[in-house]
């Protein structure tokens, strides 16, 4: 079956079944490589992206559920939380092996754009189900503070 996705600002065909995980569209049908596998069964966050703007596991997001919403992954994330996210990061050495690094970053962004001035107690919902193999959650937290105070000015 063809369907027609919009993902990151363009309109792409895809010819799979509508059952399939968006996560294999991604990688296998248009070569978005950004957007990791990690367990498959949505619980440790490598595979977030933003459907119409709001974080969703893709390796459990059927693609009939897509139906008329934008996607955006890793590869095409931008706006001022991203950028911001993306330089505290940096400046934070936040990622060690950096496998679920797509993941948090996309839903640090959401949250960011949401919620200007997250609490911890807000970062940590926001960010409940990524999870770090390397346990960067501290600097994870620290980033996104950081991202959000250099949004104020």
């Amino acid at each position: 079956m063809t369907l027609t996705l919009k993902v990151n600002g363009a309109s792409r065909d895809v010819d799979v079944a509508d059952d399939t995980p968006l996560l294999w569209v991604l990688r296998d049908s248009l070569g978005l490589t950004g957007t990791k596998f990690g367990c498959g069964a949505a619980q440790c966050g490598a595979c977030t992206v933003l459907v119409d703007g709001e974080p969703q596991r893709s390796c459990s997001y059927p693609l009939a559920a897509v139906g008329e919403s934008t996607v955006t992954t890793i590869e095409a994330v931008d706006g001022p939380e991203a950028k911001a996210i993306q330089a505290a990061w940096i400046a934070g050495d936040v990622p060690q092996c950096g496998y679920c690094q797509s993941g948090q970053i996309m839903s640090a962004v959401a949250l960011l754009r949401s919620n200007k001035k997250p609490t911890d107690a807000d970062i940590d919902t926001a960010m409940n189900g990524n999870l770090c193999r390397c346990a960067t959650y501290v600097r994870i937290r620290a980033a996104i503070h950081a991202a959000a105070k250099s949004l104020e000015g």
